[in-house]
């Protein structure tokens, strides 16, 4: 099995990149990541000042995956997940959502302990591992890793966890793929602008699919299939990803767009990624059994 090791890391999605593995489709790979401060958090006392904010969200990769071009899709089966056992959650002034009334700089240590992190002395809850920061080279300039996009980066989506399939627009030859800032846990929004922060390892599956496109990442579970629309406001995201869903599933299906769109309004939910990266995250979830009443197969 071919391993990435974490020392080759990105700070942007970019065809740019020389590869640091190439692998043929169909290959596991066993990708190690740092968190997303690239470990300069030691401690609670660390000040904003003692990071270097320029090395921030640091994805692992790039991977070039053979037979990949541009209008294919990339298919990455997420096997297996595994996290450190202490992570940093971070927070102040001009910082997500609360951040206009934070005047401090705020770090705080926690434990992982049996599938729980513990908050404080009196509050233990269940950890939920995902992937923050995961995607392909965009198809024009580099993008941050911090920024969400069609090429995926940024999207800080809680669906994005071992078990899932991500199924990603293919912009450049090779795909470019890469990943990073896992989280032990984090909230749908990540509001405070931080989940969990953690260093870890994924191990994915990298398929290329031929012959079909995707304007946006696809996410697909036991439960359904999510599009994910990152777009300058939440409005816009949200009403991308559900036009987006109609229009693909119209001819699969043969509803009309009337009928989607009653069957969307009682089956399909509009969900929150983020609210707190340059661009703003939402998805449209749509549950298996729509696509097993019509015998739809979407990738």
């Amino acid at each position: 099995m071919d391993i990435l090791h974490k020392e080759h890391f990105i700070y942007s999605f970019d065809k740019k990149h020389e590869p640091a593995l190439v692998v043929s489709s169909g290959t596991q790979v066993i990708i190690e990541t740092h968190d997303c401060f690239l470990g300069q958090i030691e401690s609670e006392e660390t000040s904003y000042h003692a990071i270097d904010w320029e090395q921030i969200n640091p994805a692992t990769g790039p991977i070039y995956v053979e037979g990949a071009k541009a209008g294919d899709i990339l298919k990455v089966t997420i096997d297996d997940l595994e996290i450190a056992q202490t992570g940093i959650i971070a927070t102040g002034k001009e910082l997500g959502v609360m951040g206009h009334r934070l005047e401090e700089f705020t770090i705080k240590k926690v434990d992982i302990e049996d599938h729980t992190y513990v908050f404080n002395e009196r509050l233990r809850l269940p950890i939920n591992p995902m992937i923050g920061v995961i995607g392909v080279a965009p198809a024009d300039e580099g993008i941050s890793c911090g920024t969400p996009g069609a090429h995926g980066g940024n999207m800080d989506t809680t669906l994005i966890t071992k078990g899932a399939t991500l199924y990603l627009p293919v912009f450049q030859e090779g795909a470019l793929f890469g990943l990073g800032d896992l989280h032990a846990a984090m909230g749908d929004g990540e509001i405070g602008v931080s989940g969990i922060e953690v260093a870890g390892k994924v191990t994915v599956t990298l398929e290329v699919i031929k012959g079909k496109s995707i304007p946006h990442p696809f996410v697909v579970n036991e439960e359904g299939v999510a599009i994910i629309v990152s777009m300058p406001t939440l409005d816009e995201a949200a009403k991308e990803a559900v036009e987006c869903f109609v229009d693909l599933m119209q001819p699969l299906t043969g509803l009309s767009v009337g009928d989607l769109s009653m069957l969307f309004s009682v089956s399909g939910h509009v969900q929150v990624s983020q609210i707190v990266d340059p661009l703003m995250t939402a998805r449209f979830f749509v549950p298996t059994q729509v696509f097993d009443a019509y015998e739809v197969t979407l990738f």
